[in-house]
């Protein structure tokens, strides 16, 4: 979340869109985004350009010679507000459309139907230079909590379900499950990419070797990552998203997930997702493979069945779900529960503290995390008891020293160490016979022991007689304020 200076100066920015004539707050965020991209272009050829130096070899410029005065360090420098505002639009805007050569890209898919709606060179200017005024932290997701700032302005944010991930939470799924360079990764409500963009940065980070193998540098680049949404707003933004991070052409498609028109199955073998919780829902259009599994109206829970159906055998999953979905008495979540604890392999239940998608919504989740195997395979299951994720869980979301999230990850990359804690501390396994006999309840504080530790008390004649001695002090203290009052 953004708070103080930087939210102010974002305010202001969109005080310049509102004023400007742009009132559709979806319009608005379209357009911040776009010239965030522009600026984004500039920054990663700078960077390209530094290291080629250093390392004495040429790079694929996206900015070619003839083409340098696009990049955003030129034209926001342009003293003549008309003259900045005829480059963005008659040769900027246009030049990143055309980006993407593939013309079945995403990027290119998406970004066809973009219009640069902008409408004086003053208003250009203002915002530009707003832009300029805002500095990015390079350790932090500061554009990431732009957008969800932005969201928070649409009337409409949150009715649909859509509350973006908080980046550290997606970064830890990411190193949970790790991504290995022949996975092909799906995020079936991926909203502006969060998941697949951490993907591609864990990839280059722990395999960056990949991009000396042809086949693979191929395969993450065009066949590795795919990710659906039903807001072309979104699709622009996570198309965007992507090439900004180096993935040429990410598989990204409008599609309704749940419905029959998704006619995917066992197409991918890893499934990072923070689905939506509520929102509107035509059960008419629900594919009947996924009713099948659990009848119900609940995307949280037709989105898991989905996720069996579209992995591939030995694909795994890891989805943040409401606390509602482990311990729900319908029998479209016991069905759903049941399924996955007998017909596949139910790994770990981590469950999270409430204020983790603070100040947006105070729903209490946990992250599911499953192997499908079509064979059973469940033994015991991890239980994870998360209390801290370096935020204060109130609104402000103010960052503190105490934080779960390293904790968790070294555990889950160790279980065997795991086998002999106990339900008394922070993570321990539960066999799954047990799991059975209650009814298929995943809920941690269904197994979790408190350890109540005595407290002794003094004797009552000993209390009594430490509140007569301070009702002494206070009868002193009240006589000697009189005197002084009296002097």
């Amino acid at each position: 979340m953004i708070t103080g200076e930087l939210r102010s100066k974002v305010d202001k920015i969109w005080e310049t869109f509102w004023t400007g004539g742009i009132t559709n707050p979806l319009e608005v965020i379209e357009q911040f985004t776009y010239l965030l991209f522009i600026k984004g272009l500039d920054e990663i050829e700078t960077t390209k350009e530094a290291e080629a130096s250093i390392l004495g070899i040429d790079f694929n410029r996206t900015f070619p010679e003839d083409k340098q005065h696009l990049r955003w360090s030129k034209f926001a420098n342009e003293g003549d507000a008309d003259k900045m505002y005829q480059i963005v639009q008659n040769e900027v805007f246009p030049f990143i459309k055309k980006l993407n050569t593939n013309k079945k890209s995403a990027y290119a898919k998406y970004m066809d139907d973009a219009i640069f709606k902008i409408p004086t060179p003053l208003m250009l200017s203002k915002i530009v230079d707003g832009i300029n005024n805002i500095k990015f932290d390079k350790d932090k997701d500061t554009k990431g909590d732009l957008y969800e700032y932005l969201l928070s302005k649409v009337a409409t944010a949150g009715t649909n379900g859509q509350f973006r991930t908080p980046r550290h939470i997606i970064d830890m799924i990411v190193n949970l499950m790790k991504p290995k360079p022949e996975d092909v990764i799906v995020d079936p409500a991926m909203g502006s990419a969060g998941f697949l963009v951490s993907s591609q940065e864990y990839l280059r980070k722990n395999h960056n070797d990949l991009f000396l193998v042809q086949g693979l540098k191929e395969h993450f680049n065009n066949n590795m990552f795919y990710g659906f949404d039903m807001d072309r707003t979104m699709l622009r933004i996570g198309a965007m998203n992507m090439m900004l991070h180096g993935v040429d052409n990410p598989n990204i498609e409008y599609k309704d997930s749940l419905s029959e028109a998704n006619t995917d199955e066992e197409k991918f073998t890893l499934v990072l997702a923070n689905p939506p919780f509520k929102g509107s829902l035509d059960y008419e259009a629900v594919s009947a493979d996924l009713l099948k599994v659990t009848k119900t109206k609940k995307t949280e829970l037709l989105f898991l069945a989905l996720f069996l159906r579209i992995l591939k055998t030995g694909g795994r999953c890891a989805s943040i779900v409401p606390d509602g979905v482990l311990f729900g008495s319908t029998g479209g979540h016991k069905s759903i529960r049941k399924e996955i604890v007998e017909n596949h392999k139910l790994e770990a239940i981590i469950s999270m503290p409430s204020g983790v998608f603070k100040p947006y919504a105070g729903v209490s989740t946990a992250i599911m995390i499953f192997t499908k195997t079509g064979s059973g395979g469940t033994d015991k299951v991890w239980f994870y008891d998360m209390k801290a994720d370096g935020y204060s869980l109130d609104d402000k979301r103010n960052e503190i020293d105490d934080n779960d999230i390293s904790d968790i990850i070294e555990r889950f990359s160790n279980l065997d160490k795991e086998v002999d804690r106990k339900r008394t501390e922070r993570s321990f396994f539960v066999d799954k016979e047990e799991i059975v006999e209650n009814g298929y309840d995943l809920s941690i504080n269904k197994y979790k022991e408190v350890e109540y530790e005595e407290v002794v008390y003094d004797e009552p004649r000993v209390i009594f007689k430490r509140v007569k001695e301070l009702e002494k002090e206070i009868l002193q203290g009240i006589e000697d304020l009189e005197r002084i009052l009296e002097v």
